[in-house]
């Protein structure tokens, strides 16, 4: 006889049960984005964006955190709470994003860039982190951004982050890296018009990681966990979500009466090496840790403390 699948995809109930009984015996808390697979959003104790994920477990007092997500979200709970051991789910599970900056090439660009204070989003490896004056998130861009006293910012490593904050925060002279999340940046204007005509009842929500020209024409913009509280508080029974589709698993649990249309492609291919069979290779073998030294750790540690003050 075959499970029942839950709202998203075909995945078994008592595997699922398993893997609960699995992390509780393990005493371990297992956080998962929302742009996991939904199985193994299912297994999590707690589902969220990056950030809010790594306050979980900083929060929580339970000494092994399993992580799905990418590494560097992983590196960030590891930041905030050293005295846990932080596992990543797949080791291969990395962040293009990150991937475009690095602790050298942001070293050279502030010695060409002085009195500009660097704002580097959480999506970023950690050694980056260190270089920077603050930390922001999609949700929290905006009020970080007005409370750095500089007048010029160069902001790491997205570009449309940056483009969509110099919009809503215009005193600021702000000067780019050149990143992206190819997910997000990939989707065009062209797509995006295709999808109104084909359902022109729909309401537009989109991330901010999306092209400037994309955002122009949405109606409502925010992080993932704003476009769920958005589309939760909206009697529209009919939206386009411009995001990773993942996040169509907490959106249908949240409004089963609402559909849900999703650009084709947007699938981060990372987020998506979180299987069931690795979530369980990790409760079994509490590995791979991730774990930051004490000298970045604590280099890192301060740009994000003082957005969390602000925040």
């Amino acid at each position: 006889m075959t499970e029942k699948p839950i709202l998203v995809g075909d995945f078994n109930l008592r595997e699922i049960e398993e893997l609960k009984v699995l992390a509780r015996r393990r005493k371990a808390l297992v956080l998962a984005h929302y742009y996991c697979p939904p199985a193994v959003q299912e297994v999590a104790n707690f589902v969220g964006d990056s950030l809010g994920l790594s306050q979980t477990a900083a929060a929580s007092p339970v000494e092994v955190i399993i992580f799905a997500g990418v590494h560097f979200m992983a590196e960030t709970a590891s930041i905030l709470c050293p005295e846990k051991k932080v596992v990543l789910v797949n080791p291969e599970a990395g962040c293009p994003m990150a991937d475009m900056i690095t602790y050298k090439g942001l070293a050279a660009r502030k010695m060409e860039l002085p009195g500009a204070a660097v704002l580097t989003y959480v999506n970023s490896p950690a050694a980056v982190k260190t270089l920077s004056d603050m930390c922001c998130t999609s949700a929290n861009v905006v009020p970080v951004l007005k409370s750095i006293p500089a007048k010029t910012v160069l902001m790491t490593p997205d570009q449309n982050l940056a483009a969509f904050a110099q919009k809503l925060v215009p005193e600021k002279k702000i000067i780019s890296w050149d990143g992206f999340c190819p997910t997000h940046h990939r989707l065009s204007q062209r797509i995006l018009n295709g999808l109104k005509v084909k359902y022109p009842e729909a309401l537009v929500a989109a991330h901010p990681e999306c092209r400037p020209e994309v955002l122009a024409t949405a109606d409502f913009i925010g992080s993932t966990s704003a476009i769920i509280k958005y589309t939760k508080g909206e009697t529209t029974r009919e939206f386009i979500i411009l995001t990773e589709q993942g996040i169509g698993h907490c959106l249908r649990l949240d409004r089963p009466d609402a559909v849900f249309h999703f650009p084709e492609g947007m699938i981060c291919p990372n987020m998506k090496k979180n299987t069931l069979a690795d979530l369980r290779r990790a409760l079994e073998t509490l590995s791979p840790e991730v774990r930051v030294s004490a000298e970045i750790r604590r280099a890192a540690l301060a740009p994000i403390e003082k957005m969390l003050r602000i925040t």
